[in-house]
């Protein structure tokens, strides 16, 4: 309830402030509010859509959250995100059929996002190396890994603008709208790292080495293997958060500037803080992210100009996930004085 209150606290703050930079721009801020919550959920469309923005970011939110319940600061996500689309992609070029293909694509985009997390684990636990050094330097090469994969080996000769188009039989069923059958594979991942977090012996462990490391390894908790599939576990969501984007969203494809994949793995972290890294918060947070992403296309119609939209959509972000960071930064320091 703290928690929920703080949070809560938080976002109304955020709009105040948002309003009040509005209202400096000569704008009506509340009008621009009823006009962003209208273009989000003000009719079955524009739920959908706004429900299917928010999937990617549910799996790149639960890859930070997980390394946080483990004492990381996992920023990797972008670039696992980034590997399992474009391998969720190629897996089009196999001819397989309908349900097999797109099982086997999920497959294949998770093994690739555990694959690119694996180092990242082993630099932490043989060599003593910062994830956050090792996933920076790994999200830069798996950026420029997959855009020479999209524009040298991937793209569509008829279409220079993207790739082609994953083959019908490796898409995600749509439910209506925008919304597709991807969202029963967030859902679902979402639910299993609640499960798995609080009501497994796994997810235990993991929880005790971060908030407290000598303590679990005293008592016989291997820190070190917690540490690694937190990490590995980080790494498949978050492969799946790309792979998604491709197989259950439009252009069915990737385009050549990366532009629909985005910054997904970056603003997952923003998500899991918002959400206070619990899975099921995360789901919230990523609600929340959908709404501000669907709604500003309203708003710009009322003559919000974009500039002023991303300021206070900026500007309620950073407040409701302030109070997170704090506590994370006050956690490391109890860690550190231990």
């Amino acid at each position: 309830m703290r928690a929920f209150l703080e949070t809560f606290a938080a976002l109304v703050l955020g709009i105040l402030i948002g309003a009040a930079i509005m209202a400096l721009w000569g704008r009506d801020p509340w009008t621009s509010y009823a006009a962003l919550f209208q273009g989000a959920w003000g009719n079955t469309r524009a739920l959908m859509s706004t429900v299917s923005r928010s999937l990617p970011l549910v799996l790149t939110g639960l890859t930070f959250a997980v390394g946080v319940r483990a004492g990381l600061f996992n920023i990797g996500a972008q670039g696992q995100m980034l590997l399992g689309a474009v391998v969720a992609l190629s897996t089009g070029l196999l001819s397989l059929p309908m349900g097999l293909h797109l099982l086997v694509a999920l497959v294949l985009a998770g093994l690739a996002g555990i694959i690119w997390a694996l180092p990242v684990a082993l630099l932490k636990l043989f060599r003593g190396v910062s994830e956050v050094i090792s996933t920076i330097m790994l999200n830069w090469v798996a950026h420029w890994l997959t855009l020479f994969l999209v524009v040298r080996k991937l793209s569509d000769p008829m279409r220079g603008e993207r790739t082609f188009q994953v083959p019908t039989t490796m898409r995600f069923p749509v439910i209506q709208g925008e919304l597709t059958w991807s969202l029963v594979a967030s859902l679902g991942l979402a639910l299993f790292f609640y499960w798995f977090l609080w009501h497994h012996a796994k997810g235990f462990e993991i929880r005790a080495a971060g908030l407290n490391p000598k303590a679990a390894k005293a008592s016989g908790i291997p820190v070190s293997r917690a540490i690694l599939l937190a990490l590995l576990l980080g790494g498949l969501s978050a492969a799946w958060a790309g792979a998604i984007q491709v197989l259950g969203r439009f252009p069915y494809a990737i385009t050549s500037d990366l532009a629909n994949l985005g910054n997904l793995g970056f603003d997952g972290i923003a998500v899991a803080l918002i959400g206070r890294n619990h899975p099921l918060g995360v789901l919230a947070g990523a609600f929340f992210f959908g709404t501000l992403a669907t709604g500003a296309a309203r708003m710009g119609l009322r003559g919000i100009p974009i500039d002023m939209i991303q300021i206070v959509q900026g500007v309620i972000v950073v407040s409701m996930a302030v109070p997170e960071a704090f506590r994370l930064i006050r956690l490391r320091r109890k860690r550190e004085e231990k």
